[in-house]
């Protein structure tokens, strides 16, 4: 109702900063997948709890256990983007927003495949980690870089999974 633009200046970025649920500030394209909507109920239905509840407390450490582990995630595939040598465009390359496409149809199955694989045969996903559509589309971007399989290869290596099936999420070894 009001004109001024500036009005409700730090209500917006508190709403936003809550809606940055992966790696742009301020971006609400960002609560469009799958994975973000559960983590933007999470923030809805904590926000509705009285803060001094045992409820809010253990939402309030879901929520931040579950953007740690993104981070995480994000940092790994970051480190291998940089150590191919994409160090300018490892931040472009990660982002994916409801505006992101998929550059060709057909790189789909091998995108699933090779992510299938990430999951399978590396931990740079922690195990309690569901697939996420948004590497789906990282990974169609490296198909079209022709850099998927050394991805694949270097996660491989720097994120190794442990002898008898268990995985390392800690990191590299």
């Amino acid at each position: 109702s009001n004109n001024n633009p500036y009005t409700s200046f730090g209500a917006t970025l508190a709403r936003d900063e809550e809606q940055n649920l992966w790696s742009t500030p301020h971006d609400v394209t960002h609560t469009e997948a799958d994975d973000d909507r559960v983590l933007y109920n999470m923030i809805v239905v904590r926000n509705q709890l009285d803060k001094d509840s045992e409820e809010w407390q253990k939402l309030n450490y879901d929520i931040y256990t579950l953007r740690q582990t993104r981070k995480e995630v994000r940092s790994r595939w970051k480190h291998i983007l940089e150590d191919l040598g994409f160090q300018k465009e490892a931040d472009s390359l990660l982002s994916v927003t409801k505006l992101s496409i998929i550059s060709d149809s057909q790189n789909m199955s091998k995108a699933r495949d090779i992510l299938l694989k990430l999951l399978e045969e590396t931990t740079i996903f922690p195990t309690s980690w569901e697939l996420s559509e948004r590497y789906l589309f990282v990974v169609d971007r490296l198909i079209a870089l022709d850099a998927a399989d050394e991805f694949l290869k270097m996660a491989s290596a720097v994120y190794p999974k442990r002898p008898g099936g268990d995985r390392a999420d800690e990191g590299p070894r």
